[in-house]
């Protein structure tokens, strides 16, 4: 009998074979997209496309291919059904019924991520005598050129505004495309009513079963003054992360019915009122003086006051491309980065009974949609689950903790090596978003398997198996066996690189490498998951296109290589400040949002005690530790392939590769064909995540003074930068 999957795959063939030719005129098209207030972005994302394709595809540029036809064709149909066009004959099939959604009321944002809103394109502002629709308060005072876009009619100011009082305390909200409103508001409760009623901020959904986002509401240090808060925390509020009660504003905001979440009026806090039906009412401070934004992500380790003292037309350009690219910030870049996962993987939708014809929640397979069981290997020292289980202070073996961490390994450079004048450092771009494109991970609670069960690469999770037989002086190397020097390259089953020296936690990934280099492998037991998906490859994608887009505003394209990239790089550092901190963010968000599926304690509760981290669907550190595996036995498959080659690393930090090399540049050392192009598999120079560029040079003179004035050899990959701010957020 055929299984569920394979009779909607049927049938979703026969509706991609009918579709071929149903599609209605460009022009059509492009009104049906108009009509449902939807931009080309929208579109892009739901169908797997690029937003210019969407374009083509409204001007009869060109037309969509299988499979994306046959669900274009669908959204088309289901449109015309809602928006027909007046004097014609349209279809007749019912839409699609919205579904209200239920709002329980506060949640803490650790622990119920909002699935927030997806590319709203930057857009011209209007002309300055111009009022709005139901927000006649709010006059444009301001115009200035921006990037002409869609714009959904409901939030037609932007997801964001950075609002800032002048000397006379005239407020003024900075949106988005140089728009500037004029807020009547006197106090924070005002503020936040005006922003719900007459504002028009936000964002719309990601995903068709997420949920739209909040407006976020960035308040300068004028701003604080004006609505009687303090410049600064205190020590006791530092700690605590919010006012006191007792404070005027707390007070304010709760004579006026508003509501705010456990985390209380801290450096982000969400204000609201009770939903009005489906709709939600919530808004999102962001505190800048309160380090809302953390200088170490948001902005430069070398200007802390960077942001504090940007001009606010400047920072909403900055924040609103960060949300237009990549979502509405939401706390730090790791926060923003989690939910930027929940966003695109929403764990419910809208289901209709069969029995009452009403709609319920239901759980989406491919998605992340409960709290399981954890393992003992696979979490932190503080976990409750190892209460009694070891000492305070004892350090688990590799035999009793998962350790899948990224390379911190160095060598000293043989006699041959130190004939070399340089020492040139590459960083991989956006590594562990590479490392989790493709990656299947699990998505349901672990299963046991004991009595040495064989390894299958198809089921994540962890695996105890001795790799120490594992002899890199003769490994597979692609498809053909090769000789190496095995002293000069680090292993890729430890963070250090070290030898194993007997069974060990191990993450799929890097068992499956083991078996790629050619060695049988035995485990000894599992903790596996038996349902899984590519859960990362939409977050990845969002996160690339968002970084390629910001790079390519800086003048560094695709299709460059070798030295015109090299140049390209270099000229891109003062090319456009907005755009750098926002290429940083990116990276940060990156890698912040792996982190952050083990987040752990950092003091918040005491040892073995339960934090509220881990009560999130999205607390995965078997995740992580697939992905950090992932990216480091990726670094060292593109090692072998280079010291195949003749060439040897002598350092890794993270995402950094060192090489001894007779000039400064990455040309002087990356091998090449006979052909002049790079080594198949190896480091290749370029701007996608994955590629490489040039991270720094230093002299082998100076490695070797460092070395003595510190007694003896270190890993310096991260010290040769030859830009301050260079790998910043990898």
């Amino acid at each position: 009998m055929s299984t569920e999957n394979e009779l909607f795959s049927a049938v979703d063939a026969l509706l991609e074979q009918v579709a071929q030719d149903d599609l209605p005129v460009p022009a059509e098209r492009k009104r049906l997209r108009e009509a449902a207030g939807l931009s080309q972005a929208q579109i892009a994302t739901a169908l797997d496309a690029r937003r210019e394709a969407v374009g083509n595809w409204e001007t009869g540029k060109t037309e969509p291919r299988p499979p994306k036809r046959a669900a274009y064709a669908r959204l088309l149909e289901g449109l015309a059904a809602r928006f027909p066009t007046p004097a014609a004959d349209v279809p007749t099939a019912t839409p699609e019924p919205v579904v209200p959604e239920v709002f329980t009321g506060p949640v803490p944002a650790a622990e119920a991520p909002e699935a927030p809103a997806p590319a709203a394109a930057v857009r011209p502002a209007p002309a300055a005598s111009s009022r709005r629709p139901g927000a006649k308060k709010a006059v444009a005072k301001k115009t200035a050129a921006a990037t002409a876009g869609d714009v959904d009619p409901r939030f037609e100011n932007g997801p964001l505004a950075v609002v800032d009082a002048d000397a006379d305390g005239q407020v003024s909200a900075y949106c988005v495309g140089g728009l500037v409103l004029d807020v009547p508001a006197k106090t924070i409760p005002a503020l936040v009513d005006w922003t719900l009623t007459e504002g028009r901020l936000g964002q719309a959904r990601l995903h068709r079963n997420g949920r739209d986002a909040d407006p976020v509401l960035v308040l300068t240090a004028a701003a604080l003054e004006r609505f009687g808060l303090p410049a600064a925390l205190s020590e006791e509020e530092r700690r605590a992360s919010r006012l006191p009660e007792s404070h005027k504003v707390v007070k304010q905001i709760a004579r006026a019915g508003l509501q705010m979440t456990q985390r209380g009026l801290g450096p982000w806090a969400r204000l609201y009122r009770d939903p009005e039906g489906s709709k939600r009412r919530c808004v999102q401070l962001c505190v800048l003086p309160w380090n809302a934004l953390d200088t170490r992500e948001w902005g430069r380790r070398d200007d802390p006051q960077l942001l504090l003292t940007m001009d606010p037309a400047d920072l909403a350009q900055y924040l609103g491309l960060y949300a237009a690219r990549v979502m509405t910030p939401r706390g730090t870049t790791a926060t923003t980065g989690l939910e930027l996962m929940v966003a695109l993987r929403p764990p419910t939708r809208a289901e209709k009974d069969e029995a009452t014809g009403e709609f319920q929640r239901a759980f989406n397979t491919d998605a992340l949609t409960a709290v399981y069981d954890v393992v003992e290997c696979e979490v932190p020292d503080e976990h409750p689950i190892l209460k009694g289980k070891f000492a305070r202070h004892h350090l688990r073996t590799p035999a009793e903790m998962l350790m899948e961490e990224p390379y911190d390994w160095s060598r000293p450079l043989t006699d041959d090596e130190c004939a070399n004048e340089f020492l040139v450092a590459i960083d991989i771009n956006m590594s562990f978003a590479a490392a989790a494109n493709g990656l299947t991970v699990g998505l349901n609670g672990p299963t046991r398997l004991t009595g040495n069960p064989a390894f299958d690469p198809s089921l994540p999770g962890s695996w105890l198996v001795d790799l120490s037989h594992v002899d890199l002086a003769r490994v597979k190397v692609g498809k053909q066996w090769t000789d190496l020097d095995a002293t000069r390259l680090p292993s890729p089953f430890t963070p250090k690189g070290d030898r194993p020296e007997g069974p060990a936690w191990y993450a799929t990934p890097t068992v499956a490498y083991a078996v790629e280099l050619g060695y049988d492998v035995a485990p000894i037991e599992a903790y596996v998951r038996t349902q899984s998906a590519r859960y990362l490859d939409p977050w990845y994608k969002r996160l690339r296109d968002a970084y390629v887009e910001t790079m390519a505003d800086l003048g560094v394209t695709t299709d460059l290589g070798g030295s015109e990239f090299l140049q390209e790089m270099t000229r891109s550092r003062s090319t456009d400040p907005v755009m750098s901190l926002l290429a940083t963010a990116i990276k940060s968000t990156a890698k912040g949002g792996i982190g952050k599926l083990r987040q752990r304690s950092r003091g918040q509760v005491p040892y073995y005690e339960h934090y509220p981290a881990l009560a999130r669907e999205t607390w995965r550190p078997d995740i992580r530790a697939a992905v950090l595996s992932n990216q480091r036995v990726g670094i060292h498959r593109k090692v072998l392939k280079t010291a195949a080659a003749g060439l040897y690393p002598a350092h890794i930090g993270t995402d950094a590769i060192v090489y001894p090399a007779p000039g400064p540049s990455p040309l002087d050392v990356l091998p090449t064909t006979p052909e002049g192009k790079p080594v198949p598999g190896g480091f290749r120079l370029g701007v996608s995540p994955g590629m490489v560029k040039h991270q720094g040079t230093q002299t082998v003179l100076w490695a070797e003074q460092l070395f003595e004035e510190r007694g003896g050899v270190f890993n310096i990959a991260n010290l040769i930068k030859t830009d301050p701010t260079a790998g910043e957020g990898e």
